[in-house]
C-alpha cells in the first residue's frame, strides 16, 4: 500500500462520501440490520450512527490503519460492541454461517479481487441472513459507461484501487446470493460528476439450507 493510500485516500473518502444524500442511503441500507454484523470496509465509522438498535455488535474489516484510527470517536460513543477482525474482505478468518447479516458500503469498487469478497460474505452470513450493500458502479446509459471505462484507470490510481465499472448485483448473484431488493439511481449533482455517482442500494439474502 502506497504512501497515497495510507495516508491520504482515507481522508479523500471521508470527504466525498459524507454528503447529506449519502447519509440518507446509509440509513437506508442499513436497515433491516440485526444481531451480529460483519462491516466489510469500515473505513472510519460512517455507518455507526445509521445502525438499528437490534444491532448487537459489529465486527469491522478495515485495511487501512489510518480509517481505524479516524473511526475511534464514533467507536467510543457506539451503543454496541465494534471489534477489528481483519484488513482483508477476500479472507475472513470466521466461521462460516457466523453473522446474521454484512454490510459493505463503497468497497466492492476497492477490493482488487471483489468477486472473491462476496463469496466471503455469502459464506459468512448465515443461512436466510442478509447482505446489505450500497456501491457506485456501472451505469447503465451507454455514454456514461464509455466514460466510466475511459477513466477507470485514472480512477484506480487516484483512489486507492478504486473501479467505476464494477456491476455489485452480478457480483453477488455470482456468489450465491439472492438479490431481493434493489435501488439504482444517479446520487443528485451534476451531469458531469455522472461517471462517479451511479449507485446501488441493494439486499440479499443467502438462500436457506434445505
Amino acid at each position: 500500500m502506497s504512501w497515497w493510500e495510507r495516508r491520504v485516500v482515507p481522508r479523500l473518502v471521508e470527504k466525498a462520501l459524507s454528503s447529506g444524500d449519502v447519509r440518507r442511503e446509509r440509513t437506508l441500507v442499513c436497515e433491516g440490520l440485526s444481531g451480529r454484523v460483519l462491516e466489510i470496509g469500515f473505513g472510519s465509522g460512517m455507518n455507526l450512527p445509521h445502525l438499528p438498535p437490534s444491532v448487537t455488535a459489529v465486527d469491522a474489516v478495515e485495511p487501512s490503519d489510518l480509517g481505524w484510527e479516524m473511526s475511534a470517536a464514533r467507536r467510543g460513543t457506539a451503543s454496541r460492541p465494534v471489534s477489528r477482525v481483519g484488513l482483508d474482505g477476500q479472507r475472513v478468518d470466521a466461521d462460516s454461517s457466523a453473522y446474521d447479516a454484512v454490510l459493505c458500503t463503497f468497497s466492492l469498487c476497492t477490493i482488487p479481487d471483489a468477486a472473491l469478497a462476496a463469496r466471503e460474505m455469502a459464506r459468512l452470513v448465515r443461512p436466510d441472513g442478509t447482505v446489505h450493500v450500497l456501491e457506485h458502479g456501472l451505469s447503465p446509459d451507454a455514454r456514461v459507461a464509455r466514460w466510466q471505462r475511459r477513466l477507470d484507470p485514472i480512477e484506480k490510481r487516484v483512489a486507492g484501487g478504486c473501479h467505476l465499472t464494477r456491476d455489485p448485483v452480478a457480483l453477488l448473484e455470482q456468489a450465491g446470493l439472492e438479490v431481493v431488493d434493489r435501488t439504482e439511481r444517479y446520487l443528485p449533482g451534476p451531469a458531469v460528476a455522472r461517471p462517479w455517482v451511479y449507485g446501488y442500494r441493494l439486499l440479499a439474502r443467502r438462500p436457506a439450507t434445505g
